[in-house]
């Protein structure tokens, strides 16, 4: 599989700013920075750092899944934050998805999103092995 294939969740900003929410190229897999937003394009778990994170994995995963791939394939994880004295909480939801995974990670402060309710963007790069 060498062609590109992207997929959308449905965020309201992908068509702002003209992004997907993951795109696969042969067996790499980009998942863009991922924001805590429900279906209706509104934030999930305002002020809980543990839910926002759940949330932008399970988000993560589905778009993972729709290109063919699994956290399984993950290799890298990305996990920016407004409050770095979240990262505990954070990384135990992290723990969830890849404890028997374990891609490499990396945890970093920002100064605020386009949201001022989001505490939490994620990252994952995943490369998909066959067999």
């Amino acid at each position: 599989m060498s062609g590109r294939k992207s997929v959308s969740t449905g965020s309201p900003y992908e068509p702002i700013v003209g992004i997907s929410r993951a795109v696969r190229i042969g067996n790499v897999v980009a998942v863009a920075g991922t924001a805590p937003l429900g279906l209706d394009g509104k934030t999930v778990g305002v002020g809980d750092p543990a839910a926002q994170a759940r949330r932008c994995f399970e988000i993560s995963r589905t778009a993972l899944e729709q290109l063919g791939a699994g956290l399984q394939d993950v290799i890298r994880t990305r996990i920016l934050l407004t409050r770095i004295e979240d990262w505990r909480a954070v990384a135990e939801v992290h723990g969830e998805f890849f404890r028997d995974i374990r891609p490499v990670n990396t945890i970093m402060q920002v100064s605020r999103f386009i949201d001022p309710d989001w505490l939490i963007e994620t990252e994952v790069d995943a490369v998909v092995t066959e067999g």
